[in-house]
């Protein structure tokens, strides 16, 4: 079979199989080039040896064009920054052919792929590679394999879009949240895992204040009903290993809980190895956090805290990377630890901001 009907096959296969994948490939331009041995990408063409892809099935021919898809798809976000070009594109190659395989496509000869890189990440990949490269002649056998000339801008609204298709149409294919972390924020599985396990602790609170009036024409001063009262404490960790962007997420999730709720009490507390912070909040508060802190970490003195100023704590929600000096004791309140990686704790429960990652 001729290569380029061969193509024309494997488009429509990708397209029906994997929409993703197949709708990117299509905006490739496809170019013969008898200088290599197999074929490449260089973020907006692909260009291929004639033999090569007339000796494959269509089967592999649509790997090969899933791979150039994911090359012209991650080339306007390329993280090299100092990383040496041929290798970093050499570890995103690893990457994106692990991810492959793993949507049961089905691989050409002389591909870049080793299973011990499968469910790493490009970044983890180089790091081994770089490892390895005192020696000369792996160096010298893997540049030559290299596949991948240069990242350029791809039209990114397009892939945007693509992107967001597949995330509703529920095609995405899987293990893609490696190379796009915005994946996992779209999905905000753990954000309603956050609100769920709040949502627990929200009860139906009785006060005597309004009384309820439908007992007072009797003499009686009943409580009235104050529907899902979320009273909780809210940590947050402000020491030195937490960055600016990990602080602002862990205070726009604070927000959020006080934008989900109608009724609540809530006590935001930041520290590091000592309480820098505490105030209050309240239906109708605007949140004005202050980022002090920035010294070692210490858990101690938010439960202490909490045992010596706050009545019958039922909740804290900690959110820190748990690298600190826990208390001694489990209190007698539930503890959330949200966390951006599966740390230990030494109690409670965990929640892991699985979004990060890239």
């Amino acid at each position: 079979m001729k290569s380029e009907t061969k193509l024309t096959r494997a488009k429509a296969k990708l397209m029906l199989e994997h929409p993703y994948f197949g709708s990117i490939a299509s905006a490739l331009d496809f170019k013969p080039d008898e200088d290599i041995e197999a074929f490449r990408s260089d973020g907006t063409q692909f260009a291929y040896n004639d033999d090569f892809l007339e000796a494959c099935s269509v089967e592999e021919v649509e790997f090969a064009l899933a791979n150039a898809a994911m090359h012209y798809a991650l080339a306007h976000q390329s993280r090299s920054g100092k990383r040496e070009g041929w290798l970093w594109q050499l570890a995103t190659d690893y990457a994106i052919n692990s991810m492959l395989m793993k949507n049961n496509l089905h691989p050409p000869d002389r591909i870049n792929y080793q299973s011990r890189f499968d469910g790493m990440y490009a970044e983890e990949i180089y790091a081994v590679l770089e490892s390895e490269i005192d020696d000369k002649e792996y160096v010298e056998e893997e540049q030559k394999s290299e596949k991948i000339v240069q990242d350029e801008e791809g039209d990114v609204e397009f892939l945007e879009q693509l992107l967001q298709k597949a995330i509703a149409q529920d095609e995405l294919p899987k293990d893609l949240d490696r190379f796009f972390p915005q994946i996992a924020e779209s999905r905000i599985d753990w954000r309603d895992a956050l609100h769920q396990y709040v949502q627990r602790h929200a009860k139906e609170d009785y006060r005597f204040f309004p009384p309820n009036k439908r007992y007072i024409h009797q003499g009686f001063a009943l409580p009235s009903l104050q529907s899902e009262l979320l009273k909780i404490v809210v940590a947050i960790d402000t020491s030195g290993s937490i960055d600016e962007r990990r602080l602002a997420q862990f205070f726009a999730e604070f927000e959020a809980i006080m934008q989900r709720f109608n009724s609540f009490e809530i006590d935001l507390i930041a520290c590091d190895s000592k309480i820098q912070y505490h105030q209050k909040f309240y239906p109708g508060d605007i949140l004005e956090y202050r980022t002090k802190g920035g010294g070692g970490t210490d858990f101690r003195p938010v439960f202490h805290f909490m045992a010596e100023q706050i009545d019958n704590p039922t909740l804290l929600l900690y959110f820190t990377d748990a690298q600190g000096r826990f208390p001694e004791f489990e209190p007698g309140f539930d503890t959330l630890w949200v966390l951006p990686d599966a740390a230990e704790v030494p109690f409670g429960e965990k929640l892991i901001i699985e979004d990060e990652k890239e």
